[in-house]
């Protein structure tokens, strides 16, 4: 199990709570808490060690395209990065009020 934590500078704050996805084989439940940071504070719990910089990749291409800010906790549970990248789409879909500029993917 491993732990890891970033923080990425955004624009669009969450204006409400939003949970998306479950905690099981390969996938991963998204939390999202509003906050009056201006910061986009990323706490993820995985089941699989060493993927450090896939992580910080997919996080990174994601909060520099739609800068979601607030407190985001990711369970993981052995998710690809793209189902991380599709769970992220559908927390900010129902975390703030402003659409996004592409349809959230359905999993």
């Amino acid at each position: 199990m491993q732990t890891l934590e970033f923080d990425f500078p955004g624009d669009r704050p969450a204006t409400s709570r939003a949970h998306v996805g479950v905690v099981a084989s390969a996938d991963l439940e998204i939390l999202v808490i509003p906050s009056d940071a201006g910061t986009a504070s990323v706490h993820i719990r995985t089941s699989v060690d060493g993927f450090d910089d896939v992580w910080r990749n997919v996080l990174e291409r994601f909060f520099n395209r739609y800068g979601l800010t607030g407190t985001i906790e990711i369970n993981d549970f052995g998710a690809t990065p793209g189902v991380v990248s599709i769970r992220l789409l559908q927390a900010l879909d129902q975390a703030t009020d402003q659409p996004n500029d592409e349809p959230t993917p359905e999993v």
